[in-house]
């Protein structure tokens, strides 16, 4: 990998030492991103609810919480509609929760993946218009449904929406469109998730309902432990406002009331008085949810974290768990077909964008495996199913390619598209696959270079093994939560001398490492036949590390935190 060490100021990070109470090895991080005085790094630390931006700074917060005021206040019929995924489904239960402690009442849909696809649809709209409904509330969706909203206003219904994908030029003609990243909006944070922004509506709703601040700022507390695993689910960057909702919403899941949200940490491995951290979130709780919606129904994750019958709750957690297991099975098999191609037809740095599809490939995984691809081959990347004639499916991006954009170049292949720079979901007639593959790789040929393909290391700093120690490790761990925008600190370990011999096991390398005291062990993936072959005692590397927690070793009286070797190499 290439490795690219970020600048250092050894004065600047030494000022931050004593006055924030914090290591150097941590300090170098803070400085190297960006947090250069001690108020900066104290409130990076520590974010409090405080931090939050007033919700009114939302453009059009002010019509949306009058029209949802009367709504309630005249027991209109109000219906949310969402998205099948964390951040949809998590989206409608917390602006459900929302308007009933506002004193109303609410119904909601949500679409069946493989049914209904993403997005509002008009038949949808005309079952609520005869079902009485007066007004609809857009949760993580509804920023392109201009139709479906002007259609909506044709059968006498209002529409809310409340959304942060990327808009059209055209804004969908609402009585409201929160959205911080509607152009003509001057909200300060732009990453917000789809249930951040349904939060920010519940926080407007309560503040104009009267709530005294004490009360309110409790009942957003609590919501926020829903937010932020919304927040890593939905992969927006960790700084900012976001790091103030994840931060605090972690926080509070070691004791969580809710039965639903119970059950699902308990399924998902952690017990009451242990909470998850944002990879853990990541990986473990938030696919048992994405589950739903992928292989079955997202309402089973409405109802779970709605009923207040912990039996029932725990019946659906272990329902969701199910299901995981069934959708790991089925991307294994997905990935492994488009590894076996990749084994016959090789990826070259002419493949600048990759397309892969196949029949009958679950829609409701596509969008995983694509991530795998990306992560695998460094550069965008494609899966979709094929059935009934039509192509499906998702694609995933590198830092350096803009997805949406892409789309957006070549509109008019598509029956449906939409998502973000990062992400995005298609729908187009399958024999125009072929194109679609071309053009995408010509489009992506013209802006990415051989250089976008490499996978670099981003190196916050370097680092002398004798700094590594438990105060330094709970600095540089107390950085977390970690995630996109705001990754573990990586760290250069420059020409280490190797104490002993490898212990090479089965998945991992055990490494001693010289230093001035006792050896330091660290432990590596995936280098068994370059260790067996180049790490013998004596040997000087240059090591990429990182420190991680070790629950393993903290349950066995031991140091609760490990060193993770990244990459190495001789040093020179």
């Amino acid at each position: 990998m290439k490795w690219t060490i970020a600048p250092s100021d050894a004065g600047g990070a030494a000022s931050l030492e004593r006055p924030v109470g914090i290591a150097a090895p941590a300090a170098r991080v803070l400085w190297a991103r960006g947090y250069r005085t001690p108020d900066a790094a104290r409130k990076f630390l520590s974010p409090a609810l405080a931090d939050l931006h007033d919700p009114a700074l939302l453009r059009d917060m002010d019509a949306a919480v009058a029209r949802l005021h009367r709504a309630i206040q005249s027991n209109e019929r109000i219906l949310l509609y969402g998205d099948y995924d964390v951040d949809g489904t998590s989206a409608i239960v917390i602006l459900k929760k929302g308007i009933e402690l506002a004193g109303g009442a609410a119904s909601f849909h949500v679409p069946h993946r493989l049914r209904d696809g993403y997005g509002m649809r008009s038949e949808v709209v005309e079952d609520a218009a005869a079902q009485g409904v007066s007004l609809i509330v857009s949760v993580d969706t509804g920023i392109r449904a201009n139709d479906v909203v002007r259609h909506a206003a044709g059968l006498g219904i209002d529409v809310i929406v409340t959304d942060h994908h990327l808009p059209e030029a055209e804004l969908p003609p609402a009585v409201a469109v929160l959205n911080p990243n509607r152009p003509d909006c001057a909200y300060p944070e732009k990453n917000l998730c789809g249930a951040a922004v349904a939060f920010k509506l519940v926080d407007a709703l309560l503040r104009a309902a009267g709530w005294e601040d004490a009360r309110r700022e409790r009942t957003l507390d609590s919501f926020l432990k829903l937010v932020a695993i919304a927040t890593v689910a939905d992969v927006v960057p960790l700084t900012g406002e976001n790091r103030v909702i994840v931060k605090r919403g972690l926080a509070g899941l070691d004791q969580v009331r809710n039965p639903g949200l119970r059950a699902l940490l308990d399924v998902s491995g952690f017990p009451a008085g242990s909470a998850p951290g944002a990879g853990q979130v990541a990986f473990r709780v938030a696919p048992r949810i994405n589950a739903a919606g992928r292989m079955d129904s997202a309402n089973d994750v409405i109802e779970m974290f709605l009923t207040a019958d912990a039996a029932r709750a725990r019946e659906l957690a272990a329902k969701l768990h199910d299901l995981n297991q069934d959708r790991q099975q089925t991307e294994a098999e997905i990935a492994r077909a488009i590894y076996e191609q990749c084994a016959e037809q090789p990826v070259t740095d002419g493949d600048a964008a990759l397309v892969f599809a196949g029949e009958g490939w679950h829609r409701g995984v596509v969008g995983i495996v694509a991530s795998r691809v990306v992560e695998r081959f460094h550069r965008p990347a494609f899966v979709l199913g094929l059935e009934n004639g039509l192509a499906q499916g998702s694609g995933r991006s590198i830092a350096a390619f803009h997805l949406l954009e892409a789309l957006e170049s070549m509109a008019e292949l598509f029956q449906k598209f939409g998502g973000h720079r990062q992400a995005a979901g298609v729908t187009f007639d399958a024999s125009r696959l072929e194109e679609f593959r071309e053009r995408l790789r010509d489009y992506a040929a013209e802006r990415l270079t051989p250089a976008d393909f490499e996978r670099e290391l981003a190196i916050d700093s370097t680092i002398a093994l004798e700094e590594i120690n438990s105060k330094s490790a709970a600095a540089v761990l107390s950085l977390a939560p970690f995630g996109y925008g705001n990754a573990a600190p990586l760290f250069a370990a420059l020409n280490v001398e190797l104490a002993a011999p490898p212990d090479i096991r089965e998945k991992i390398v055990l490494l001693r490492l010289k230093t001035e005291g006792r050896p330091l062990r660290a432990k590596a993936w995936d280098v068994k036949a370059w260790a067996a072959a180049e790490l013998e005692p004596g040997a000087h590397l240059d090591l990429a590390l990182q420190i991680e927690e070790d629950a393993y070793s903290a349950e066995r009286g031991y140091d609760p935190w490990q060193v993770v070797v990244r990459d190495m190499r001789k040093a020179v």
